[in-house]
C-alpha cells in the first residue's frame, strides 16, 4: 500500500485564510455569534477536506479520498491515461498542478499528488499500458 497525499497550493490556503480570517474578525467584532459559529463549521469543514484528501495505491486499485464526501475506488487495470493539465473544475485535488485519470470508457477524475512522478511509477508498475502524457 502506497499513501500519497494531496499538493496544496500556498496561494489556495492563503486565500481561504485570508477569506475566512476577515469574516471571523467581522463577526466577532459586531458580535454575530450565529453567524460566527456558522463560520467555524465551515472552516472546519475545510480543515476536514485538506487533512483528508489523499490517494491509495493497494494492490490493483486506485483509491481517491476526499473528507466524507468523495471515496473513489478505480481498478488501476482500467486506467487508460494519465496527464498533466491545470484544469479548474471541481475535484477532489487542493492544487492546480493536477493529474487528469482517464479510466473505464468514458470516465475522468483530477487529483493533484505531491508527488507526482513517484505516484505514476506505482501505477505504471501495476499497469504498464497506461498512456502517460506530461507537459513541457
Amino acid at each position: 500500500m502506497e499513501k500519497f497525499k494531496s499538493k496544496i497550493d500556498i496561494w489556495l490556503a492563503f486565500l481561504l485564510i485570508l477569506i475566512f480570517g476577515l469574516a471571523l474578525i467581522q463577526f466577532v467584532y459586531n458580535q454575530d455569534w450565529i453567524d460566527l459559529t456558522f463560520i467555524l463549521l465551515v472552516i472546519a469543514f475545510i480543515v476536514h477536506m485538506f487533512a483528508t484528501t489523499f490517494y491509495i495505491i493497494e494492490n490493483d486499485k486506485l483509491r481517491i479520498k476526499c473528507g466524507f464526501l468523495i471515496n473513489i475506488l478505480i481498478e488501476i487495470k482500467s486506467i487508460k491515461k494519465i496527464s498533466e493539465t491545470f484544469n479548474v473544475l471541481s475535484s477532489p485535488a487542493l492544487s492546480l498542478d493536477r493529474l487528469e485519470i482517464v479510466y473505464g470508457k468514458y470516465n475522468s477524475v483530477l487529483i493533484s499528488p505531491k508527488e507526482k512522478k513517484r505516484f505514476m511509477e506505482a501505477i505504471k508498475s501495476v499497469n504498464s499500458e497506461v498512456e502517460i502524457v506530461l507537459k513541457r
